[in-house]
């Protein structure tokens, strides 16, 4: 599968490539504090800081048509990634976004219009009905990006992704392309998003504080 490069104003995502490892294996490690309590782990095995090796795992997946691989870019600097994985066609014909920002780009509104352009690609480029993004109860500023955008809340997953270390809790957000006239990019800058639509119901609020706790496995 092609990657495009999607522009909005000062906000650039294009295909990640493998000249990019130094440039963001440095950006990972300047921003360890800022980013590791949100980092996908292994129960398996060791954080693994091999960037080429994560980065043609990326493009495998671009390849098998997957996935779309992106950096993202502010002013022509590399400020994180972003990545549209699980790319599913036919009768569920829908994907998932993840992302990192560096704390020097926070709160520029990179996020929430990488996020936007990469959705308006897939619903109205690729064809897909339905993009998910799922948020730790604890990362308040991804909980802004979905509440900015108006992805829609569906409910809380309990121990869905290893993250840190251990399994963790997620809320769920979703939007389909049904619910859009304009596309996610123009509803936000015209500030037409629903005020409520990411809103969590107190229910899970309050069971994401209290998560699961672990069991040793015999």
């Amino acid at each position: 599968m092609s990657v495009p490069t999607l522009r909005e104003g000062a906000v650039t995502l294009r295909p990640i490539r493998l000249r990019d490892a130094r440039v963001v294996e440095r950006e990972l490690m300047e921003n360890r504090r800022w980013l590791r309590q949100w980092e996908a782990t292994s129960p398996h095995a060791p954080v693994n800081f091999d960037m080429r090796a994560s980065i043609r795992n990326l493009l495998s997946h671009a390849r098998a048509g997957t996935g779309l691989p992106f950096v993202m870019e502010y002013d022509g600097q590399v400020a994180g990634q972003l990545n549209v994985s699980s790319i599913t066609g036919g009768s569920l014909a829908s994907a998932s976004i993840g992302y990192w920002v560096s704390e020097r780009f926070a709160g520029r509104g990179l996020t929430p219009i990488s996020v936007a352009l990469a959705t308006d690609y897939c619903f109205y480029r690729l064809g897909l009905h339905r993009m998910e993004i799922c948020i730790r109860p604890e990362n308040g500023p991804s909980l802004r990006v979905v509440e900015k955008l108006g992805f829609r809340y569906e409910g809380l997953r309990r121990r869905f992704i290893h993250i840190n270390g251990d399994w963790r809790d997620h809320f769920c957000f979703a939007l389909v392309a049904e619910e859009l006239r304009q596309g996610v990019l123009r509803r936000y800058l015209d500030g037409a998003v629903p005020a409520d639509a990411a809103e969590v119901s107190p229910g899970d609020r309050e069971a994401a504080a209290h998560p699961l706790p672990s069991v040793d496995r015999l």
